[in-house]
């Protein structure tokens, strides 16, 4: 019986293949204008003072009217900050590799949504946000290199929950996060199920937007991190629905599985080798699975649709 099916498998593998290949050339196709990284860190700190009355104008969306000029001027030659600039200029000496991803993130944005407009980029050194790393913000997109040198770097006194993904490979997942905001509307219902689906609907935009990321990448977890969700996948299923989580208000239970934290809490044994966010992924699988199974829908109606319809539509079914 096996045998038989082989060659359907086959077939049905190479129609998938082919499929994602007609789509991934019509979005090669897609035009997009010239895309020009502007390095606003590097003027910044080779500005000299009496020329920021200049930079200002040139940029006035990073200068509040209520902070005074000192303060810009005392950054400019702190040593700290001349330090934190010297490295990014290491790591960054061009960013030519970020244009390319930035290009090609755009043509399948264009594809998906057409009406997306072709972004101006600027690189800065922000002051070591990590909840802004990279904005999107309608035709600007604005990446804090300070965020992206290595998870190593002696910089980084933050959580390795969070280091771990100070990494260059991050600058897109994050670019798309932003992107999604503006995107997807926030959730009515304040269910666990519905910030699932939210955050799944979040993750799937990065599936279409970015095809050539991992998983972990787009997650932003370890590849181990990834293993340990995919092999308790049912075990967190089942977790959810016998205590009655899926439907349930109780906000703690956004702090437990869906926001960044170093693991999720299960408050079993089993936390402190899990992952944070786990609820996350799962609705990213609970989405992936009503595509599969809906796919008369597109894009733009699935990130409209309700998170209750979408898991009664899913189908979703754990694998053991």
């Amino acid at each position: 019986m096996k045998l038989y099916l082989m060659p359907i498998v086959f077939c049905f593998l190479f129609w998938s293949c082919d499929q994602k290949s007609k789509v991934e050339k019509a979005i090669e196709e897609t035009p997009v204008a010239d895309i020009k990284v502007e390095r606003f860190d590097k003027q910044f700190f080779e500005t000299s003072p009496k020329d920021l009355a200049k930079l200002k104008k040139q940029y006035p969306y990073f200068f509040s009217p209520k902070i005074n000029d000192t303060v810009w001027l005392n950054k400019m030659k702190e040593p700290i900050w001349r330090e934190v600039y010297t490295e990014v200029q290491k790591k960054y000496p061009t960013t030519d590799g970020i244009q390319k991803e930035v290009e090609a993130l755009v043509q399948h944005m264009k594809y998906y949504f057409p009406k997306t407009k072709t972004p101006k980029v600027i690189t800065l050194i922000s002051d070591m946000d990590y909840t802004n790393k990279a904005i999107y913000a309608d035709s600007l997109v604005i990446i804090s290199l300070e965020l992206y040198l290595g998870k190593e770097h002696r910089f980084y006194q933050f959580p390795k929950y969070l280091k771990q993904n100070f990494e260059e490979r991050q600058i897109m997942p994050d670019v798309v996060t932003s992107f999604s905001i503006g995107k997807i509307a926030p959730p009515t219902d304040k269910n666990l199920l519905s910030q699932m689906i939210y955050f799944g609907k979040q993750l799937y935009l990065k599936d279409i937007l970015l095809p050539e990321y991992t998983d972990a990448e787009k997650m932003g977890y370890t590849p181990e991190q990834i293993v340990w969700c995919q092999e308790n996948e049912s075990y967190i299923w089942r977790y959810f629905i016998e205590r009655e989580m899926l439907y349930s208000d109780d906000q703690k239970l956004n702090s437990r599985f869906i926001d960044p934290s170093p693991f999720s809490k299960f408050y079993l044994e089993i936390d402190n080798e899990s992952p944070g966010r786990v609820g996350a992924w799962i609705g990213w699988q609970i989405v992936r699975s009503f595509m599969e199974n809906n796919t008369n829908v597109t894009v733009d109606q699935l990130l409209k649709i309700d998170a209750k319809e979408i898991f009664e539509k899913s189908k979703y079914k754990p694998k053991k």
